[in-house]
């Protein structure tokens, strides 16, 4: 698997508002995008520190991933994203290691990007997530 760079680090969060306000106060950071993926039940927001980002997440729906995360564990990082070259071949590389895959095939994420989630049950608990710009 040919990773890049460390993609973003998801937050979950109980409200964008409130947590927008705290990264740019604190941090001087600015949010760069607000976006809604419907289909994942969840409002994101973006900050940028060098390559990488924060991606804060706010579920849309109480029984949505982010809402159900947030009930159970409370408000924190949820998960970590890696770029990859070719999200096709890094599922199916990673699947091929034994690892548990919670999305056989990519997804469309925010920002535009195709997206695969791996299970934390095979990764030592962390949440991970693969990520792969079509854009660049």
């Amino acid at each position: 698997m040919n990773l890049s760079h460390i993609e973003h680090i998801g937050i979950a969060v109980k409200s964008l508002e409130d947590s927008i306000s705290y990264w740019e106060k604190v941090f001087g950071l600015k949010c760069y995008a607000i976006e809604e993926v419907a289909d994942q039940r969840v409002k994101t927001a973006f900050f940028m520190i060098g390559q990488t980002k924060i991606e804060l997440l706010e579920s849309t729906d109480p029984e949505g991933p982010i809402g159900k995360f947030i009930e159970k564990k409370g408000e924190g990082i949820h998960h970590i994203a890696f770029a990859v070259k070719d999200i096709e071949n890094a599922l199916a590389e990673t699947e091929a290691n034994g690892i548990q895959l919670i999305d056989k095939k990519s997804r469309k994420g925010a920002e535009g990007m195709n997206i695969g989630f791996l299970h934390p049950k095979s990764t030592f608990g962390v949440l991970t997530e693969l990520c792969e710009n079509k854009n660049i």
